[in-house]
């Protein structure tokens, strides 16, 4: 049993050692490219990186699937459902590895989260070419909840042009991974890719509970 409690506070702290560092690296890698580049600037770095400063008020990697007050509300209500499923899971003992993979996808979750009904409030809206700064509380661009995500993270690993004789596609330029996206992004995709790589039996398991359930 004292192996056992121990054991869970060692995996909370865990947790909130991945939440906390991921969520700081984030958001101050966006702050320097808010604060520092200009909207649509782009700092070459190797041949297949760049930092590349983009806005968007949709989904990981720019996508814009619904309205940005709903995404918002969808994005808080999530993270605090994994956020109560990671503590039960952690009061009755689950794997390493999974809980891992949760407490990457709810720091990735949180670290837009924080873009979304903040940014809004504390940056001004600065036209290009000139470079965003801080602003009083509420006097920024504009409303809780509408803030804008900020990326930057661009990784063009391969280009080529479709053979002519192609349909629909021939002759158009191609980028192989064209998104551009953050370390929250990051965070939630690595965290699901893992999962599904490496937690089967424990995916298994939670599946299994739920229909005994």
């Amino acid at each position: 049993m004292a192996a056992f409690e121990q054991r869970k506070r060692l995996q909370a702290c865990v947790v909130a050692l991945i939440f906390i560092g991921f969520l700081i690296i984030d958001q101050v890698v966006k702050i320097w490219v808010k604060t520092h580049m200009a909207v649509h600037d782009s700092i070459h770095v190797t041949d297949w990186f760049y930092l590349t400063f983009i806005e968007n008020n949709g989904m990981a990697f720019g996508m814009e699937l619904f309205d940005k007050l709903f995404l918002t509300g969808f994005r808080l209500l999530a993270t605090a459902a994994v956020a109560v499923y990671i503590a039960r899971l952690i009061r009755r003992g689950v794997s390493w590895g999974y809980l891992i993979c949760l407490a990457f996808i709810m720091t990735g979750a949180a670290g837009n989260i924080i873009d979304c009904v903040f940014y809004g409030l504390i940056f001004n809206d600065a036209p290009w070419p000139e470079v965003a700064h801080f602003v009083p509380f509420g006097e920024g661009y504009s409303t809780w909840f509408r803030g804008r995500v900020v990326d930057m993270f661009y990784f063009p690993l391969a280009e080529w042009t479709w053979p002519s004789w192609l349909p629909v596609i021939g002759g158009s330029h191609y980028t192989f991974f064209s998104y551009i996206f953050n370390v929250a992004d990051a965070c939630i995709s690595c965290g699901v890719i893992a999962m599904l790589l490496f937690c089967h039996r424990s995916l298994a398991q939670e599946f299994s509970d739920n229909d005994e359930a």
